[in-house]
């Protein structure tokens, strides 16, 4: 299984990036989706999360209103559109996939997943 995660990059204050998590090696459509921050020193943070339908996503609050994740299942990816980006945004992005049924919760913890993709820079300058 690959979750190759692209799309980070250095963007200013207000800007927009989207990311792209290209999935292989699985069903797709058996797998809900998440995708995390971390930044140096700190422990993974949840950012975005999306049912195997791609009906039902779940949002931090940090990034409500601002970020929003999206699946393609033709393409076997997911997108994380993010807009008005701050710099408290920056981090290295990481995609994840979890077996849909698998956790009790519609925000699953990071523990939980189970496969992980290799993490896309963002910079936000201000």
């Amino acid at each position: 299984v690959q979750l190759q995660a692209s799309g980070g990059g250095l963007v200013q204050a207000g800007g927009s990036l989207r990311l792209s998590c290209a999935a292989s090696g699985l069903i797709f459509s058996l797998y809900d989706m998440g995708w995390f921050r971390q930044v140096p020193g700190k422990e993974h943070k949840f950012v975005a999360a999306s049912k195997w339908s791609g009906a039902n996503k779940y949002y931090a609050d940090s990034v409500k209103g601002r970020f929003i994740m999206s699946r393609d299942s033709a393409k076997n990816t997911v997108y994380l559109q993010m807009n008005s980006l701050k710099a408290e945004d920056t981090g290295v992005y990481y995609c994840a996939a979890i077996r849909r049924g698998s956790s009790d919760s519609d925000v699953p913890s990071i523990d939980e997943y189970d496969y992980w993709g290799q993490g896309t820079l963002v910079t936000v300058s201000s």
